[in-house]
């Protein structure tokens, strides 16, 4: 076996086992991941209908995708949601995490009432708040029958709000999530810290803005690529709750996909919605493998 001149086995061959055990998930993520990803963008750039086929017209699809009156609703619907999901998950998720970390009484009760919803698939809870949010027998029915009669909370009928009716369905079932990270994270923090904070007579919401919340930084950018990852491919819930509707005003970039590709069938114009989708990952992605390995070089 090769060796370095201090008798040490050489890069290559330290951890073998495990490289060779890591080669199928590897073969698996350049073949079909990586592939597929490859084959999805090459055929954005035909006129593929039905079948794939190899009739090029150059950037066509995506002027057309990007002309697209309903496209236009998806991409504006998925900033209103991505923006608000992101702001309220992570403020909503890390004071819930940090009252939790107070030690109070009945503390496995509480995080198991918050992280119930996410143990829910996506169907499940658009379908519980379509329930929640009709104008009959949901919230609205039951306000009006205790004699408010003027009350009105309809969000999933009116088109101009119905994206904020995802939303509160999105945030009920995620946030629970997101509180369990920060949690985590706040658990790691040594106790000597909050100790010399109260010593030193730092109001909490200093010891929280100043120091806690830089310490976190690695778990917030954990957190903000998963919540990212799932505003990017959100479709369950729309579907479940409006289809989209009413009109096209729920409409989404990941039912615009579906939609062009097995219901116009429409497969160039599916691909070139499916590589803008990845480029939005990409944007993402890029950063974040950024914070957490490129500066640790530089470190």
């Amino acid at each position: 076996m090769t060796t370095r001149q201090n008798g040490r086995p050489s890069q290559l061959f330290r951890n073998l086992n495990a490289k060779i055990a890591s080669i199928p998930m590897i073969l698996t993520a350049l073949v079909i991941f990586l592939g597929g990803t490859a084959w999805t963008v090459f055929y954005s750039f035909t006129n593929s209908k039905l079948l794939p086929r190899l009739n090029f017209i150059g950037l066509d699809q995506y002027e057309r995708l990007w002309a697209a009156p309903r496209w236009m609703v998806a991409i504006e619907n998925l900033a209103i949601y991505g923006v608000l999901s992101l702001i309220f998950s992570l403020v909503v998720g890390f004071l819930l995490a940090a009252l939790l970390d107070q030690k109070i009484r009945f503390e496995d009760t509480f995080r198991t009432i918050f992280l119930y919803p996410f143990a829910l698939s996506f169907i499940v809870t658009g379908l519980i708040w379509q329930w929640l949010l009709n104008p009959d027998f949901g919230i609205q029915g039951v306000v009006r029958g205790l004699g408010w009669e003027s009350f009105e909370f309809d969000p999933l009928y009116n088109a101009e709000i119905v994206i904020y009716g995802i939303l509160i369905a999105a945030l009920w079932q995620g946030t629970g999530l997101i509180m369990c990270l920060m949690l985590a994270g706040l658990r790691g923090i040594d106790e000597d810290i909050w100790k010399a904070a109260r010593v030193d007579g730092i109001p909490m919401w200093k010891t929280y803005v100043f120091i806690i919340i830089p310490m976190m930084r690695p778990v917030f950018i954990t957190t903000l690529v998963i919540i990212a990852s799932g505003i990017v491919r959100v479709y369950d819930l729309v579907v479940a709750q409006t289809s989209g509707g009413p009109g096209i005003a729920s409409e989404v970039p990941a039912k615009y996909v579906y939609d062009y590709m097995f219901h116009a069938q429409n497969l160039g114009q599916g691909f070139a919605a499916s590589t803008m989708m990845l480029l939005s990952v990409i944007i993402v992605i890029v950063p974040w493998a950024y914070l957490e390995f490129g500066r640790r070089r530089h470190v």
